[in-house]
């Protein structure tokens, strides 16, 4: 496999990946009645921006690299904030 066939299938898994999570959360909401954003959501969101953002940097867009390296930024965030209301004890 040719270097630039090897980062085309890492691109288009990550954006699989990427966009898997709304299908996560669209089933997360159905099966709930309501809106509902699972962690799964965030992990899906995580893993598939930073091949996102390796992509990017691989094809050295500055658009694209920002645009992800912030969305992972928040991503990681809404981690964060998630684990420590269920564990208070980890903010300290």
């Amino acid at each position: 496999m040719s270097n630039t066939t090897m980062w085309l299938v890492i691109g288009f898994c990550a954006q699989a990946m990427f966009s898997a999570r709304f299908l996560v959360q669209w089933i997360a909401t159905e099966r709930a009645k309501k809106s509902v954003v699972p962690m799964a959501f965030w992990y899906l969101s995580v893993s598939g921006g930073a091949l996102l953002l390796l992509y990017a940097i691989h094809r050295s867009d500055p658009v694209f690299i920002v645009g992800q390296a912030a969305g992972l930024f928040v991503y990681l965030r809404n981690i964060y904030i998630i684990k420590v209301q269920h564990h208070p004890e980890l903010a300290e």
